[in-house]
């Protein structure tokens, strides 16, 4: 039964939530399709400069990020501070580089707003414009509407092109963000279009190695900072991100998940987390709408209107 957004989406529990949004029956987002030959690859293209556009408008980050052939995975970041620390006038310019202004902004931006009333109006709109700054509903349907009509356009019909609302799960604490983050890298690896994650094309780990080896400008994600307190960022840093990544795709390949590798990683020390436990996460993660310590759903489970415990659970560390 699908779940009203309220109760997938609640910034006063976490700011970091892992989407997921499908095509509509057989219809291809990117890939081959092997029965028509006709490829579909360039709008991988399309999907990964509409979402960076999007990025430099909202107050939303990527964290990490996969296009597969009928699906994309996002994990976001919503930065309400930033929204909230905006002036009035780059609130506007944000809003409309997507939108036509109303007349009252027009007025208001020419400076011909003089009756307090039209000042009022206009002051309301430019705060519900700051709102949907950083709402991953506005985002989303932003990116998901361009694409569909890109895509009916160039396929010459019409109809829905996703199979409807994108999906949202909620990361809780610092463990489900790593391993959302993990999982979404790991998509091509999983699926068998790469046999590493430097080879996955259109995905935030190439991205972010591509950067340390000098092959691309620095990506437009949001950093890995490690244990830098005074920075915002993700807690991991990056060449231990890039190992944990590279030693979960071989166990996935290995399928040897109760057997813990030599060379573990020191990340899966500090996050308190065995091998088998890691991988598990992982590969299961992506099935629940909430997901982090069962300390951590459970404080958080009145402010997505929930009673019951539920969503994925790590244990806890002894």
């Amino acid at each position: 039964m699908t779940r009203a957004r309220n109760q997938q989406i609640c910034l006063d529990a976490t700011e970091y939530y892992h989407c997921v949004s499908r095509c509509v029956r057989s219809a291809f987002l990117c890939g081959v399709d092997k029965e028509t030959g006709v490829s579909y690859e360039h709008r991988r293209g399309w999907v990964e400069e509409r979402l960076f556009a999007l990025t430099q408008v909202f107050c939303i980050d990527i964290c990490a990020y996969a296009i597969m052939s009928n699906h994309y995975h996002l994990v976001l970041h919503v930065n309400r501070q930033q929204a909230s620390a905006l002036s009035d006038l780059e609130v506007i310019d944000r809003w409309i580089t997507f939108h036509l202004p109303p007349v009252l902004i027009q007025k208001y931006l020419r400076g011909e707003i003089h009756s307090t009333a039209e000042r009022a109006a206009a002051l309301k709109i430019i705060n519900l414009w700051r709102e949907r700054l950083y709402s991953i509903s506005w985002m989303m349907k932003l990116l998901n509407q361009f694409i569909a009509t890109e895509a009916n356009k160039e396929d010459a019909c019409t109809g829905h092109f996703w199979e409807g609302r994108f999906k949202s799960q909620a990361l809780l604490d610092d463990k489900a963000l790593i391993a959302a983050m993990a999982y979404v890298d790991l998509n091509p690896v999983r699926a068998g279009i790469s046999d590493t994650p430097e080879s996955s094309d259109f995905t935030s780990i190439q991205s972010r190695i591509n950067a340390v080896e000098g092959k691309n400008e620095t990506p437009k994600l949001y950093p890995l900072i490690g244990d830098k307190q005074a920075q915002n960022g993700i807690p991991i840093r990056l060449v231990d991100y890039i190992q944990l990544v590279d030693w979960t795709g071989r166990r996935f390949r290995e399928q040897k998940q109760g057997q813990i590798h030599p060379n573990q990683p020191p990340i899966l020390e500090r996050l308190a987390l065995c091998s088998d436990t890691w991988i598990h996460a992982v590969l299961h993660l992506s099935h629940a709408s909430l997901a982090g310590e069962a300390s951590t759903i459970k404080r958080n489970l009145h402010l997505f209107g929930r009673q019951r415990m539920t969503g994925y659970r790590f244990s806890q560390p002894r």
